[in-house]
């Protein structure tokens, strides 16, 4: 495993947040484009994830080779960044209530089922790198690999929606979502924590 707080690991790391970033992307603007055609509340969490997943990348690419009292600030942020998604999915789900239809399933399984490729190949390509960067390559790798078990949780909402016809698969999916992103950003905040106090040593 490369150690990513040292030079070399940095210029490793560098690269593969790059590609990560442009991978979630990529596929943000699929999957919100899918989300919104079927009314999946679901997938538009999921696309938001991969928003989010994107912007982490980028402040992570940014924050390499940063002190250790400035990783640590950037992780308390990307821990605040997180809990983003689960707002946005609060919001979105308050208006489903309105409009109780349900997604319609085989695209809705189809888009998980990419969506789970894509967060699995981030999660590996991030995987060697999650313990060595303290919170801030702790917070990509944890997203992706989340992000890889909310795709399974859409995959079953498709399956159970095309046996069922009911919208209720699609809305658990959806609070699931955001339990995980809530889930990821208390386990960065503690890592930021950690890092803030190695910072500041008590005398």
């Amino acid at each position: 495993m490369t150690d990513a707080s040292t030079p070399a690991g940095h210029a490793t790391l560098r690269p593969v947040v790059l590609r990560v970033a442009g991978l979630n992307i990529a596929y943000f603007s699929i999957e919100i484009a899918v989300a919104l055609a079927i009314g999946s509340l679901a997938l538009i969490a999921d696309s938001l994830d991969f928003l989010e997943d994107a912007a982490l990348n980028l402040l992570i690419f940014a924050g390499i080779g940063w002190s250790l009292r400035n990783r640590a600030r950037l992780g308390m942020a990307l821990a605040g960044i997180l809990l983003l998604p689960a707002l946005a999915t609060a919001y979105a789900a308050l208006e489903k209530v309105s409009d109780m239809a349900p997604p319609a399933p085989l695209p809705l399984t189809l888009a998980g089922l990419g969506a789970l490729g894509v967060n699995l190949v981030c999660a590996m390509m991030l995987a060697r790198h999650r313990e060595g960067g303290g919170s801030l390559t702790r917070a990509a790798y944890l997203s992706a690999r989340n992000d890889a078990f909310a795709n399974l949780a859409i995959i079953g909402a498709g399956l159970v929606t095309a046996l069922t016809l009911s919208p209720w698969p699609d809305l658990v999916a959806a609070a699931g979502i955001a339990v995980l992103n809530a889930d990821s950003a208390v386990d960065i905040l503690k890592a930021a924590r950690a890092e803030w106090r190695a910072a500041h040593p008590v005398a």
